[in-house]
């Protein structure tokens, strides 16, 4: 299957937003304008010339650019500027947010499009962050390139910088098409001062050598050769890309490019580095219009003391016809032990009963009420649980365990939704290290049969939870055709998960190496299979359904049918819950490649299909209201009062059809109309101002 693109109108907008800031420019005639360096020829001392083609320099003056910079920020919706502001030692810079999952990458690609069209603009330099978002921009540019080729009548050529093909940044200046390079900051990030040391030493930094007089380069710079072009330059996710100190090495290679001038496209700009924004469409701007999934979370927690209790798991109340009922987890007594079972119970069960008379259970382990109305169980001896919540003897591997469970039971109860709708359900798992999940050499384990087990803790949980959850639901099931297809023996537990981890030369899973300071993995063996997977991931020819992968991948890697996201370990303050769910924000497609968005499903059901659930390893309460915070912290701008001030300096469309800016006066007037209207009553919207809309 193909991904399939469509025109979308927050995209375009985008796209015009920044074409707009540049209105007055000329469009280039696409003339050459430079002479190459040529460098020291071959090795018979020929001399060549090169003709270059670059981007043509922005004729218009600083305040002719601010004035349209204010104009489009005014249409926006967004404070307008004093004066044109400058990325320190870059030069002019223009800031677009746009929430994770909303397409940014198609935006900027869409975006070249049209500067060229209306500029005649050629020369665009990408430059990620990190091996992982590198290789997911790569696939972008290939999977969406039939799809712009349509659109434009053109295409664009574009290719990954590598320092072992230096060929390519001569095809890059010399032709005069439509040319992208993307980089990723390790390739120049490297001492300033360092390189100069090493020039002509042919050092084996490749960090360096983009700064260095190469002989299989003629003995040119690289760096020289792609200035001499004036690249427009695109930094995807700036606020890693540039770091927070304004001093450091980045920048400064940053610099050496010569930009035309920067894009900077995020979710989450750093607030010290917001320079003129064109364009937002933040967290709740996505949600209100129905562009991404919905969120739902899981939370597992465990309640009172780690021994003194039975354990007692209440997984989910379970409202039917009849009394509300509730989904266990507990021990029962076995001819080898104890081991936990589930059970789906009414009010009255007794749990010293069920369990085999485990001496644990004794004492008041009834179940006296059921609640439906607030998801929890209270039992006769005054224990209470709610949906998510565990007592009794709750190690970290059982606490695991839980939450593959209820990822296995989410997807499936997902899959059985969705699956006449002919959409795929992926479900995510993040863990910290790959012998959780595949075991080598001396931890391979081999039972009393001789029989070898390379299952690390993990798988084991995973295919034992996923045979007790199939066998659990499938009575339940009343679709024939997704009963079969869960069935099958190619669905069975072993076939269905898969690991994408680094491999080392032999072929082997390893942890990510991780660069110096930071959570962050540029081995570019992690991602081939991920990156190239896409599509087949997608197809129901593939078994593979459920995915573990290194925590430290999370960023650059989605796809957009990830329904389910669980991250196997301990959380921390460095992890945000943005990125978490970030991997799974995209609104998913079909069989077919078609995205399942309002225009498919009608805007009242967007999130009937699109729900993320995330099965946290902490209480709801606390990771809803985390990530309710993080998103509160990166929408700070946005009112939360109704004042005067909000109406400010605002365009207004009048019944005529003409555009005003709305002075301070006209403010107060709407102000006090609104008042008036009772729809605001001490800052706050009423009730009647939600209805009359």
């Amino acid at each position: 299957m193909k991904l399939r693109y469509k025109h979308q109108r927050f995209q375009e907008n985008a796209a015009r937003c920044v074409v707009d800031a540049f209105i007055g420019q000329p469009k280039s005639d696409g003339l050459s304008n430079f002479m190459v360096d040529p460098g020291k020829g071959d090795p018979d001392g020929i001399k060549f010339d090169m003709e270059g083609f670059g981007n043509q320099e922005i004729v218009l003056a600083q305040e002719d650019i601010t004035e349209n910079i204010r104009a489009v920020q005014m249409q926006q919706g967004i404070r307008p500027i004093e004066h044109l502001e400058q990325l320190q030692g870059v030069g002019t810079a223009l800031t677009i947010e746009m929430e994770t999952g909303t397409g940014k990458t198609y935006t900027y690609i869409k975006t070249m499009f049209e500067l060229n069209k209306q500029y005649g603009w050629t020369k665009f330099v990408i430059v990620v962050p990190s091996i992982a978002i590198r290789e997911g921009v790569y696939k972008s540019f290939l999977s969406m390139e039939e799809h712009f080729a349509l659109e434009y009548g053109k295409r664009m050529q574009y290719f990954i910088y590598n320092s072992k093909q230096l060929a390519k940044i001569d095809s890059f200046a010399s032709d005069p098409g439509i040319h992208v390079m993307i980089i990723n900051t390790q390739a120049f990030n490297t001492s300033m001062n360092e390189d100069k040391n090493k020039e002509g030493r042919g050092g084996d930094n490749a960090a360096r050598i983009i700064f260095s007089r190469r002989d299989e380069f003629r003995s040119r710079r690289p760096i020289d050769i792609l200035s001499a072009t004036r690249p427009i330059m695109i930094i995807d996710e700036p606020q890693s890309v540039l770091g927070s100190n304004k001093a450091n090495a980045t920048r400064k290679g940053l610099a050496l490019f010569r930009p035309l001038f920067t894009l900077l496209y995020s979710a989450t700009h750093r607030q010290g580095d917001i320079y003129n924004m064109v364009y937002r469409l933040d967290a709740i701007d996505a949600y209100n219009k129905h562009l991404v999934k919905k969120i739902e979370v899981k939370g597992i927690s465990q309640k009172g003391s780690t021994a003194t209790n039975g354990y007692l798991y209440l997984e989910e109340i379970v409202l039917s016809k009849g009394n509300p009922q509730a989904r266990i987890g507990f021990d029962i007594k076995t001819a080898n032990g104890t081991k936990q079972t589930t059970k789906l119970v009414s009010e009255g069960c007794n749990l010293y009963e069920q369990s085999g008379e485990l001496a644990e259970y004794k004492d008041g382990y009834i179940i006296e009420r059921i609640d439906g109305m607030d998801g929890s169980i209270h039992l006769l001896n005054g224990i209470q649980l709610s949906e998510g919540e565990a007592i009794g003897k709750v190690n970290e591997d059982l606490l695991r365990r839980i939450q593959i469970k209820e990822t296995i039971r989410s997807h499936i109860e997902r899959e059985r939704q969705l699956f006449q709708k002919h959409i795929k359900v992926l479900s995510l798992f993040f863990i910290d290290h790959v012998s959780s999940y595949k075991l080598y050499g001396d931890e391979v384990e081999t039972d009393s049969m001789g029989n070898s087990d390379a299952r690390g803790k993990f798988a084991k949980m995973f295919e034992e939870e996923y045979h007790n959850v199939v066998r659990e639901l499938m009575p339940s099931l009343t679709d024939g055709a997704y009963s079969r297809y869960l069935s099958d023996p190619r669905n069975a537990a072993e076939q269905v998960h898969q690991g994408y981890f680094s491999k080392d030369k032999k072929g082997r899973m390893i942890d990510p190496k991780l660069e110096r300071g930071t959570t962050d993995s540029n081995d570019e063996s992690a991602f081939d299979l991920i990156m190239k997977d896409k599509e087949r991931l997608l197809s129901f020819e593939e078994p593979v359904r459920f995915i573990f992968s290194h925590s430290a991948l999370k960023e650059g890697w989605d796809n957009p049918n990830v329904f389910q996201i669980c991250t196997l370990k301990d959380s921390d303050n460095t992890t945000k819950k943005r990125q978490e769910v970030g991997r799974g924000m995209r609104l998913c497609v079909n069989d077919k490649g078609e995205r399942q968005d309002a225009d498919v499903l009608g805007e009242e059901h967007v999130f009937d299909t699109n729900v993320l659930t995330v099965i946290a390893s902490e209480s709801y309460e606390n990771f809803a209201t985390s990530l309710q915070h993080e998103i509160a912290e990166a929408c700070a701008d946005r009112p939360v009062k109704v004042t005067v001030h909000l109406f400010e300096d605002k365009q207004a469309t009048l019944s005529d059809g003409s555009l005003i800016t709305i002075s301070r006066y006209k403010a107060s007037d709407i102000y006090d109309a609104l008042v008036m209207q009772q729809y605001i009553k001490h800052g706050e919207l009423t009730d009647k101002y939600y209805d009359d809309k």
